[in-house]
């Protein structure tokens, strides 16, 4: 339980506060927390209640698009609002900033994917300034047109290699990447680099690329040998439960947290 962290995705139902309380009540002592959820109250206050309940932050999600287009298709400053975004997350305690890097610019893959490496060589400085480590999330490939066209380990860890661990790591998520036969190894070589470790289950059959997931034990993923494999490679950080799934977020919040700490005991743990 000393690891488990509860990304707010996970009981969407629930406001900051809420969640807040929610984790502190059934000692859950870390929390991961979204930006929209943030906004609603305000960094300060967000800042302000997790001091109060003594939780601390694993990670904010999320900055990037930087190919500087959204996954709805509209426009955005992908650099420009990633500063605002390690700005916040340095100011909330969180470690780690969730980067997914933005998908498909004017048909050009190449250039898509030169656009993320040439943000995070601007936004580096920034990041190790306020102490914010920036965390590259690969998706899955499936996911490549309009979220990221980082779509493996490796791809990630070329971009983060040429600046210092801690201020560019690569996120794990095995929703992503347990598909892929050479994971072992490339968590091997992510050695020193993991800035997050992600755990949900994939959902068969998959009919959604998104909100396929499930809790840990409803589906095909080994988490315990994923698990292994990120602590082999030196991760030793919190561990995040991490579920898109529109039927679970439409349940009270107080149950679905319950049912994560049991997923996470039974499966993770």
């Amino acid at each position: 339980m000393d690891k488990l962290s509860l990304n707010q995705i996970t009981t969407n139902s629930w406001s900051l506060p809420e969640a807040v309380r929610g984790c502190a009540e059934s000692g859950v002592g870390w929390i991961a927390f979204w930006r929209n959820k943030v906004d609603e109250v305000g960094v300060d206050e967000a800042a302000r209640l997790v001091k109060e309940h003594g939780l601390r932050v694993s990670s904010l999600c999320r900055g990037g698009f930087f190919t500087g287009v959204q996954p709805d298709g509209s426009p955005v400053d992908g650099v420009a609002d990633t500063r605002v975004a390690i700005d916040e997350a340095a100011r909330l305690g969180a470690e780690v900033l969730v980067l997914v890097v933005g998908g498909i610019a004017g048909g050009d893959l190449v250039r898509s994917r030169q656009l993320v490496a040439d943000a995070v060589e601007e936004l580096v400085p920034l990041a190790l300034d306020r102490g914010v480590r920036l965390g590259l999330e690969p998706l899955h490939p499936m996911q490549c047109a309009e979220r990221s066209v980082l779509s493996t380990l490796d791809q990630a860890l070329a971009i983060a290699e040429p600046y210092p661990a801690e201020a560019v790591g690569v996120v794990v998520d095995e929703f992503h990447v347990w598909w892929d036969p050479r994971i072992e190894d490339l968590i091997a070589k992510a050695a020193g680099r993991i800035a997050g470790f992600h755990v949900c289950d994939q959902l068969v059959p998959l009919t959604d690329t998104l909100m396929g997931r499930a809790l840990p034990g409803n589906g095909p993923i080994d988490h315990r040998r994923l698990r292994a494999c990120v602590e082999a490679a030196g991760y030793d950080g919190p561990i995040e439960v991490e579920v898109f799934n529109k039927e679970l977020w439409a349940r009270p919040g107080q149950e679905v947290l319950a049912e994560t700490i049991e997923a996470y005991r039974n499966h993770v743990a």
